[in-house]
């Protein structure tokens, strides 16, 4: 594959396109099916007799000789193109597609940074979304849109369960888009001029699938056709088509409605008349099916369709057709309980610039008559629009639909009529009015409009960057935004005076931290998970854990305010067994003191009414900011204060708790990215690791889970062959109904909810002595982790054994836990683990306070350990599969001590503690290291097996398999009736490579220059290179591995997790490079097509500034699918994007600690020269006014700091030779040396009337 570099000279304020140096062309060679362009004779006959008793409707209707029915030119054109071309003409006022102009078909994108796909409906499919983003104090819809039809696929509130235009996944959206979505039709009349004799008629459809151009095609025929492109905004999107036969230019535009107290999604359709005379247009302009209000729809709708529509009908919020209200009767249901459906859908449109709404056409039937599959607008093909709307609709007992109808609009040459329209839920038909009158006001959608782009535009200037390549600028800012989306954007809550904004929530109880935006990646490919956007001001959902963790690592670089807050949310997640819940909810907050309710109540609020409102609110439970505005609302509360002084007032009283769900089984990689999030506060905060460490309090997580011993989980079961039998480890975990019954006891009698302190590990209540939540500091949590870890490797000691039943960060091997698998990548992450611990008590020389029942394990695995050493075993030269006898008598009473540890603390602690002094834990941290080391070298020897690859290619091995080979069975039996047994002896099993094994082996060695290059070069010519794409399969060939090891193996060879291209693991490797400073070979690889955005922009298939999950590779067996991109956007690649972003711009550690204890800042990039200017791609450098190249970034979104590269070379480790340090005040601090002192690094930190920072080296 050609690598792309980008050579145009894209820009921020001073931007012109971006051009590629690819041509541009269709790389998808299937032909769209036909609108029986030559089979409408039927309703041409029917049109003609309709014409010969409608001649008072001439006008519109024109003479039936020239009348142009759908997908057809009219004969004037004579094969050549008609009227105005559509490019450089302005769709509207408010459309900006001024942008467009003279758009050349190398560019990528426009002015506004929106990427083009021309000819969108022809090329290869792919799927997108909206950000579902409307402000803090705005109320969010999703929204997913495809490259067919008129886009949208699918839109609603919250969840898939409640949609507005029905869910279905990507591969059922290409199909039916185009039909079931928006469409828009056109009856038209062309009045004539005087070189003309009379008019023309016509009825078209803009977008219409029978007008898809077919790639590959060239005959006049095609050349007829309209041109179509798609325009993907960070907040919009827009599609358009330039129908040169009937001088028509239509576009589209979608955004989601900004901070509004009702949600809504907006469209825009604007009509443009590009011929050289008069033209009248009737139009339907809308949804072809917009789902009714009834509780949870997605299951019925899937799979009792027909029936729902029994419960559907169309209600009318005053006595017109322009306020339709789309509900169920009642909740469908089968219950003694019946709920009465109050809330509805609603469609409320109009034209621009007019203050009349315009009448919805909501009867299917009167559209589309018998065209059942909604291809054909049957009921236009004998009726105008004007007879639609004048006749009676029907919308009880079916879907219905929702078109704007417009009738009779006269176009002059150039001029254009907009028709906007706002979708969404009211709570009440008799809400419509007020929402009416609110969108149609003068000016209201284009305010909006902007409004929304600017919202965009201010939630990714945190990262504004800029450098020689813009289109790598670009790619920052799309990689923030999504990353925010899947780990949610952090915002300060509370802060209510100068002491609090020069504090931060470490030092500032009253500050609260709380993410808006996230959401579990579920959408049109990721059809598995159920996402959800809760529809309130501060707006979020669930995410999943490891999804979590990983994106909001660099939280903290930047929103430094944030201090330690992630750390210690993740790290009171872990649980007394060493593992953690699958899902991660928003925080939740709690006023515990009355008197401060009461207080604050009455500051917020209006009258005493109100305030006793929201004193019994905020004094009821727990509850998120969502939550009180939506009851606000609802119970009437009048606040005396803006919304956002209410907010800060309840958080500063409030006590902040995090919450999470158990989900089902337990992941073994979740607790591998603690690590990052603490390198990355003590990057901010080294100060700070002390009293984070060793002075904080935290909470164990108490999940409804238990993981079985061994005994309970080996099953004897037959081979697949049934010839012989093996041992499979089964049911991991158990549903435990006895911790059930320990949470139940926190239910409220009179809410039926449970408390929140039924969440976390307690003592155990003892006579009249009150059980407590459990704490220990997070030391002491990071060496639970480590020692439980330790206790968990493998038979040989290499891996950590996948005993939750499920495995690590590649959740495709899910059968590895069946076969008694095990990890090197968690083992990688163990060694790291271990010594950062150690590292920490060393520093602080401070002791462990730990559980004692975790003490009497320690105390087992020590004693072990000693056995072991003093046995005078070691390892041979060349090691057996059959683990060795004293290996596995080590394993044995090491998981035993393991199994009798999370015995004794399954449902509480006993509240004792043991201490382990300094010296002592040091010791036995590093005996520990130690072994996980030797564990590590015999993973190297014992390595890995595959096509071509006998095991000596000197990569690491990600994973293993134990072969039970004999065992005693227990006489007890499992749930299905197999026998359970213990395991005797076993025989280890080896798989090919895995790009991951690699990836976190390269931490261990980061700091070894020599070691990670030859790393580098033995991935390189391994089989995890795809040699086709430049880039790094997931894993090497799987040929003739067992389906035993999980569902990857079910895939295609070059699809989803079998020898594909990963995109998050790619770039965790590439970042891998950066951190062991490879910083030629990292750079080779971006340029050189490996990462975003320097891929072939036709091969990949969609916008360079977005990742994909997965890239088919070149084991893919259709040549067609290699290197484009499936899964889009929400992948944890954008939280290794940012890391790569961080060291390249701001380096590892910005702030450190001198000789003295004190804090110092420094800047030490790591940035080519072909960012400062790449004259090779036609990309020229800013220079400062002595002619030094620059480049520039913003600092805890906040402070733009600027480069001075004086030495006209590659940013390698280079340190600065001075600073100047601006301040808001006009002052400057100059600085000369590498660092910047105390005083002026802490106001840097704070935030404290920063204006910028130069930097010279």
């Amino acid at each position: 594959m050609t690598s792309y570099q980008q050579g145009g000279t894209y820009r921020d304020e001073e931007a012109e396109p971006l051009h590629s140096h690819f041509q541009t062309k269709n790389s998808n060679n299937s032909t769209s099916p036909s609108w029986k362009r030559f089979g409408l004779a039927a309703a041409v006959l029917a049109l003609l007799g309709y014409m010969a008793v409608q001649s008072s409707n001439s006008n519109e209707i024109g003479n039936v000789q020239e009348l142009d029915v759908l997908g057809h030119h009219h004969d004037k054109c004579n094969g050549k193109k008609c009227g105005k071309s559509g490019k450089g003409m302005k769709s509207g006022k408010d459309n900006n597609d001024d942008d467009k102009v003279d758009e050349d078909e190398t560019e990528l994108f426009d002015e506004r940074r929106r990427y083009i796909v021309r000819d969108f409906d022809s090329r290869s499919t792919f799927s997108n979304f909206l950000p579902g983003v409307a402000g803090v104090f705005g109320k969010p819809v999703w929204s997913f849109y495809v490259n067919r039809g008129q886009g949208i696929a699918s839109f609603g509130l919250s969840s898939k369960d409640y949609p507005l235009l029905e869910f279905n996944p990507a591969n059922k959206a290409y199909q039916l888009t185009p039909y079931i979505g928006f469409r828009t039709f056109l009856q038209g009349t062309r009045e004539g001029h005087k070189k003309k004799e009379d008019g023309t008629s016509f009825l078209i459809e803009p977008f219409s699938p029978a007008n898809s151009k077919v790639a590959g095609l060239d005959t006049e025929e095609e050349d007829l056709k309209p041109t179509r492109n798609m325009y993907v905004g960070t907040n919009e999107m827009e599609i358009e088509e330039i129908d040169d036969g009937h001088g028509v230019h239509t576009s589209v535009n979608y955004f989601v409605l900004p901070e509004e107290d009702f949600a809504a999604l907006v469209r825009r359709t604007t009509v443009t008349n590009t011929g050289d005379d008069d033209v009248t247009l009737s139009a339907l302009d809308g949804l072809a099916k917009l789902e009714p209000t009834g509780g949870k729809l997605q299951w019925g709708l899937k799979n009792i369709g027909r029936t729902l529509e029994g419960w559907m009908g169309v209600y009318h919020g005053d006595d017109t057709l322009a306020l339709p209200f789309y509900r169920m009767s009642t909740e469908p249901s089968d219950s003694a309980s019946v709920k009465i459906e109050k809330a509805g859908h609603y469609c409320i449109s109009f034209i621009e610039g007019e203050n009349d709404l315009l009448p919805i056409v909501y009867d299917t039937e009167k559209v589309f008559g018998w065209s059942t599959t909604l291809q054909e607008p049957t009921g236009l093909y004998t009726k105008t629009v004007s007879d639609i709307v004048a006749n009676p609709q029907y919308g009880a007992a079916k879907t219905s639909s929702a078109f704007a109808a417009v009738e009779k609009v006269t176009l002059s040459p150039g001029e254009s009529i907009t028709i906007t329209s706002f979708y969404g839920e009211a709570e009440a038909v008799e809400d419509l009015p007020k929402i009416a009158k609110t969108v149609s006001t003068e000016g209201y959608a284009s305010d909006k409009f902007e409004r929304a782009r600017e919202l965009m535009d201010q939630l990714t200037s945190s990262v504004e960057t800029h450098t020689a390549n813009h289109l790598f600028n670009g790619a920052i800012k799309q990689n923030y935004l999504d990353n925010s989306l899947r780990g949610g954007m952090p915002v300060i809550l509370g802060d209510l005076d100068e002491n609090s904004r020069a504090s931060n929530a470490d030092e500032d109880p009253r500050l609260k931290v709380y993410h808006v935006f996230s959401r579990i990646h579920g959408d049109l490919e990721r059809d598995y998970n159920d996402f959800n956007i809760d529809p309130t001001y501060f707006s979020q959902g669930p995410g999943n854990y490891r999804d979590v963790a990983q994106n909001r690592r660099n939280d903290v670089i930047f929103s430094p305010r944030i201090g330690s807050f992630v750390v210690k949310q993740f790290l009171s997640f872990i649980q007394a067994d060493g593992y953690e819940p699958l899902t991660v909810e928003a925080v939740a907050y709690l006023v515990e003191d009355p008197n401060q309710a009461a207080r604050v109540a009455s500051t917020i609020t209006a009258d005493s009414k109100s305030a006793s409102i929201i004193q019994a609110i905020i004094g009821g439970g727990i509850f998120r900011p969502g939550q009180l505005f939506t009851l606000f609302e609802q119970i009437g509360v009048d606040l005396s204060v803006s919304k956002q002084r209410a907010i800060d007032e309840l958080m500063a009283i409030s006590t902040e708790t995090p919450m999470a769900v158990y989900g089902s089984g337990y992941w073994a990689d979740h607790w591998e990215y603690y690590l990052d999030l603490i390198e990355a506060y003590t990057s901010v905060y080294p100060d700070g690791e002390e009293a984070l460490m060793y002075d904080t309090e935290l909470r164990y997580f108490f999940s409804t889970a238990t993981v079985k011993p061994r005994s309970q989980k080996y099953v004897v079961d037959y081979t697949y062959d049934g010839k012989s039998k093996h041992i499979l480890q089964l049911d991991a975990t158990v549903f435990d109904k006895d911790k059930v019954k320990e949470q139940d006891a926190f239910r409220n009698q009179t809410t039926g909810l449970i408390a929140n302190e039924a969440n976390w590990q307690r003592t155990a209540t003892i006579g009249k002595k009150k059980g407590r939540a459990f704490t220990s500091a997070p030391i002491a949590k990071l060496f639970l982790l480590g020692a439980i870890k330790y206790a968990t490797r493998d038979a040989y000691g290499m891996g950590i054994e996948y005993e939750g039943g499920r495995p690590g960060w590649n959740d495709a091997m899910n059968g590895l836990a069946g076969m008694v698998g095990s990890g090197m990548p968690e083992t990688f992450e163990l060694s790291e683990l271990l010594k950062y611990v150690r590292s920490v008590v060393e520093k602080f020389q401070r002791p462990l306070v730990i559980p004692v029942e975790l003490g009497n394990m320690v105390d087992t695995i020590n004693d072990a350990l000693d056995e072991l050493i003093d046995s005078g075993y070691t390892d041979p030269e060349v090691l057996p599969a059959d683990v060795p006898e004293v290996l596995f008598k080590y394993w044995d009473t090491v998981a035993a001590a393991r199994e009798t540890y999370r015995n004794n603390v399954q449902y509480y602690f006993s509240g004792n503690t043991t201490v382990i002094e300094a010296d002592d834990a040091i010791d036995m941290l590093t005996k520990w290291y130690d072994q996980v080391q030797l564990g590590v070298a015999r993973a190297m020897k014992i390595g890995s097996k595959g096509i071509d690859d006998d095991g000596t290619s000197g990569v690491p091995p990600s994973y293993f398999s134990y072969n039970i080979t004999s065992w005693v069975e227990t006489k007890e039996k499992n749930e299905k009736g197999l026998p359970l047994a213990n395991a005797k002896s076993m025989q280890v099993g080896v798989f090919p490579l895995f790009l991951e094994g690699p990836t976190r082996y390269m931490k261990l060695i980061k700091d070894d220059e020599d070691k990670m290059a030859d790393m580098y070069e033995k991935v390189l010519k391994s089989g995890l290179r795809d040699d086709f794409l430049k880039m790094y399969f997931l894993s090497a060939d799987l040929t003739g591995q067992s389906y035993d090891m999980g569902r990857m193996m079910a895939f295609a060879a070059g699809w989803l997790e079998n020898q594909s291209i990963w995109m998050h693991m790619s770039y965790k490797y590439y970042l891998q490079l950066l951190r062991g400073k490879l910083y030629d070979q990292f750079y080779a690889e971006m340029k050189g097509g490996g990462m975003l955005p320097f891929m072939d922009p036709d091969v990949y298939g969609r916008s360079l500034m977005e990742c994909s999950s997965f890239i088919a590779s070149s084991a893919f067996a259709d040549p067609s699918i290699v290197g484009r991109g499936f899964l889009a956007r929400l992948s944890g690649s954008t939280a290794e994007f940012l890391s790569i972003w961080r060291l390249m711009f701001i380096g590892s550690n910005p702030f450190f600690l001198n000789n003295d204890g004190e804090v110092e800042m420094q800047l030490i990039p790591a940035l080519p020269l072909w960012l400062f200017e790449d004259l090779e791609a036609g990309a020229e450098g800013k220079r400062d006014d002595d002619g030094n190249l620059i480049v520039s970034y913003k600092l805890f979104a906040s402070i733009m700091v600027t480069y001075h590269n004086t030495l006209g070379t590659d940013l390698f480790d280079v340190a600065p030779k001075s600073y100047v340090v601006t301040m808001t005040d006009g002052s400057t601090v100059e600085v000369e040396g590498a660092s910047i002192p105390t005083d002026t690094a802490i106001q840097i930190r704070k935030l404290l009337g920063v204006e910028s920072i130069d930097v010279y080296y």
